[in-house]
């Protein structure tokens, strides 16, 4: 049984990942509907929180339904980070996340995300901050270093562990490599199989088929593995891993009927919790997603991501299931 502090995981957890305008509230439901273990927030920015931002704010929006499910904040600052462990924990998560993996630009550029794989001393600070502060078990997302230069992930992992880190996620890439090539796996083999290591360890990057995920599970022998881009539009990879990875047997793909459920499941909870106007507009983002494998869909796609109209788009999903029915498994 995978524990993280008291959470019991099960034998061997799939973790939806944080992404940034993806994983919000809406997204995680359709996730958790089809056998995501564990959940994050989208990550959030510890000073937004301290001003009280309040896109930052909403991000700490969490549902009963979505449990286990942790908060994840990032920053660059020892007294913001605590402060902002302290917001969170008020706010009732299952665990406090902290992002030290993001690449992109705007994060790093502040000191942030990834940045701190620059400087481990700061990254102990950071996470004792947050550890100081909060009565939640406090987990770690980062990669295998800054560039090809400063794999330095087997100190982070044994140092953070030694400070009370209770999971320890690994991207298997660097900073530098964004999301380009493959994730190298091998060194977050060696983060697990470190005899000191006693904390949970999971690994992330490139996992979108059951078959890649019973492989990695055999090879690398980590205690679960987090999916980010392959959950996009497809929630059933977490449902279709685990059978595979208990049967060795294939499930069926989803039906177009169980697609456009989930596609409809999504949308109204995202004109629920952002309003109709910001709602239908950031769901666009998701239809290609839903509708891959339909032949000749570019029509209905693009009448989807111009219309304003959450009845008119009801309308068009409804349009595509006559067209479709016939297609009863999906590529």
């Amino acid at each position: 049984m995978v524990k993280i502090g008291n959470i019991e995981l099960g034998e061997f957890p799939l973790l939806l990942a944080p992404m940034e305008d993806v994983s919000d509230p809406p997204f995680r439901a359709v996730c958790k509907d089809y056998g995501a273990d564990l959940m994050y927030t989208e990550f959030i920015s510890s000073e937004g929180l301290i001003r009280d931002a309040m896109k930052s704010r909403q991000k700490l929006d969490i549902f009963d339904y979505e449990r286990p499910i942790g908060i994840q904040i990032f920053g660059g600052d020892e007294d913001a980070m605590a402060l902002s462990a302290k917001i969170v924990d008020t706010t009732g998560p299952d665990l406090l996340d902290i992002n030290f993996g993001c690449p992109v630009k705007k994060v790093v550029c502040k000191g942030a995300g990834a940045a701190v794989l620059k400087d481990v001393d700061l990254m102990v600070r950071l996470t004792s901050a947050c550890i100081r502060s909060t009565s939640l078990p406090v987990t770690v997302k980062t990669r295998l270093g800054w560039d090809s230069n400063t794999k330095n992930i087997e100190e982070v992992a044994e140092r953070l562990q030694d400070i009370g880190v209770s999971a320890l996620s690994i991207h298997g890439r660097t900073r530098q490599q964004l999301y380009k090539g493959d994730a190298d796996w091998t060194l977050i083999a060696a983060v697990k199989n470190n005899p000191r290591i006693h904390i949970p360890i999971f690994g992330n990057g490139d996992i979108d088929t059951p078959e890649k995920a019973l492989e990695y599970k055999n090879r690398y022998g980590v205690d679960g593995i987090m999916i980010g881009r392959a959950a996009i539009g497809y929630p059933w990879i977490f449902r279709e891993v685990k059978h595979y990875i208990n049967t060795g047997e294939h499930l069926a793909p989803p039906t177009l009927s169980e697609r456009l459920q989930a596609c409809r499941k999504h949308l109204y909870g995202s004109v629920s919790w952002k309003g109709q106007k910001l709602g239908i507009l950031e769901m666009r983002r998701h239809y290609a997603s839903y509708l891959k494998g339909l032949s000749h869909v570019k029509e209905f796609r693009n009448r989807l991501v111009t219309t304003e109209d959450l009845s008119e788009i009801d309308a068009i999903l409804n349009e595509v299931e006559i067209k479709y029915s016939s297609e009863n498994v999906l590529a």
